[in-house]
């Protein structure tokens, strides 16, 4: 159930506040009964009137992806090279939620939905988000403990939620690394890795808030489930109260 300006707005027939103007001014009408209070809650399968004439509900759709490097998250790319928004099967405008760079890969989130993307996205959630990193040393001690406790990126000190030492290749001279953050900070892993002389050399998201990659193999991708999308509605509930 959704507020009957905000399902107006959604068919792009007009903004929200044009909406609840023509609520208040009786151009509305839901399964045929004229509608005058705002706030009044409706569902897809009601029928919605706006002044005579049947309006079209825009359905949201949700995707989960993994991510193959070579691929670019923005939904235009000026020197035409291969988006993430070309892997999915649909004709809904989707964006992706958050950034990954070109040759990271891994768990990508899209949608239709711009509030569901707002949720997920906006700093105050502290959503977390945890890659692999392969870099290419061994990470010592010292290192490790201060990366736990914090790094300045752009006057921002970014404190992991976690991490540790997945794999160590003594004979390539390589770890793999899991790192959770819950900042969005432009290019945060390298730049963390880059403060101690550390190039990643990959770079793959796992998980994000209660989203994993499952099987998924490169490029594959699925829709979320109904569940799915309430549990990331419930954190507005919660920030709200």
């Amino acid at each position: 159930m959704e507020r009957l300006q905000k399902v107006i707005a959604l068919s792009g027939i007009c903004s929200r506040r044009e909406a609840e103007k023509l609520i208040i001014e009786r151009r509305v009408k839901v399964n045929n009964e004229v509608v005058t209070t705002l706030g009044t809650k409706v569902n897809r399968d009601d029928k919605i009137e706006v002044d005579g004439k049947k309006i079209k509900i825009k359905k949201f759709e949700y995707y989960l992806l993994n991510k193959p490097r070579g691929y670019v998250t923005t939904t235009h790319d000026e020197k035409d090279r291969n988006k993430v928004v070309d892997l999915i099967k649909t004709n809904a405008r989707i964006y992706p939620i958050g950034r990954l760079d070109y040759n990271t890969t891994g768990l990508l989130l899209l949608t239709n939905d711009g509030e569901f993307k707002n949720i997920l996205e906006h700093p105050s959630n502290n959503i977390i988000k945890t890659y692999l990193v392969k870099i290419n040393t061994i990470l010592d001690k010292n290192t490790l403990f201060k990366i736990k406790n914090g790094v300045k990126l752009d006057n921002h000190l970014i404190v992991p939620k976690k991490i540790n030492v997945k794999k160590i290749d003594k004979d390539k001279n390589t770890s793999i690394i899991e790192i959770s953050i819950t900042e969005g900070i432009n290019h945060e892993i390298k730049r963390i890795f880059e403060t101690f002389n550390i190039d990643v050399l990959k770079l793959k998201r796992t998980k994000q808030y209660i989203f994993n990659l499952g099987k998924l193999n490169s490029g594959e991708y699925r829709k979320l489930t109904q569940d799915e999308v309430n549990k990331v509605y419930e954190i507005k509930k919660i920030s709200n109260r």
